[in-house]
């Protein structure tokens, strides 16, 4: 049985590709992870096929625009029967994907801080603190929005889970098995220490779907979250 914390992600270049990674992982995975990459070449499509399948979908989506937008575009997505739905953690942002979920099962996630930005990055953006300060502010936030959790940062998921209930979901980008090359993600761990810092799911992309054995690559790392 696949472990339902794994979230596996189709960052992959069209929905046919996406479709074949679902079928040669198989049983080995049951979340799957759809991005902005897939959007505009069937990708909400894909998220309703895998939920005919009985397969979880996250909808990384990130949104961001007006309330008034969000509410409106929160609302349509729910048709696709996704479980989750990013949006960016700013407050009026986050209180209008909770409006337009309304009456759907739909998780909303605040996304805190992008993994792929480090101190610098933000800074060179114009940010005033640094990726440990924003994220918790953010993850504060997020809690008074009334959404079901955030998108952060392995480094920072212990501290998250110390200022958050226990059904507040953490989701951990920028997993990598030990030994993995890292790539463009800058504040990384392994997928014993995202659980261990209070993760509740882990999303593992290239480590997985650019394995030479996509499958296999995917139960080792379950076995490690099981051992965690």
């Amino acid at each position: 049985m696949a472990d339902p914390r794994l979230i596996a992600a189709l960052d992959l270049p069209d929905a046919s590709a996406a479709r074949q990674m679902v079928e040669t992982l198989g049983e080995a995975c049951g979340f799957y992870k759809i991005g902005l990459q897939l959007l505009p070449v069937g990708g909400t499509e894909l998220a309703r096929d895998l939920k005919a399948r009985g397969l979880s979908v996250f909808l990384d989506y990130k949104l961001h625009d007006i309330p008034a937008t969000v509410e409106k575009a929160t609302r349509s997505i729910t048709t696709a029967g996704a479980d989750l739905l990013t949006v960016h953690a700013e407050p009026p942002v986050m209180r209008a994907a909770v409006e337009g979920r309304a009456g759907s099962d739909m998780k909303i996630l605040g996304v805190t801080v992008l993994t792929a930005y480090d101190d610098a990055m933000l800074a060179e953006m114009g940010y005033a603190m640094g990726a440990r300060d924003l994220v918790m502010r953010r993850v504060d936030q997020a809690m008074a929005a009334g959404v079901d959790g955030v998108v952060a940062s392995p480094h920072e998921a212990a501290e998250i889970r110390a200022r958050v209930g226990d059904d507040f979901l953490i989701v951990t980008p920028g997993v990598r098995p030990a030994g993995a090359e890292k790539g463009d993600q800058k504040r990384v761990a392994t997928p014993a220490d995202a659980l261990a810092a209070g993760a509740s799911h882990l999303v593992v992309g290239r480590p997985i779907t650019g394995a030479a054995d996509p499958k296999a690559a995917a139960e080792a790392i379950a076995r490690e979250m099981a051992e965690a």
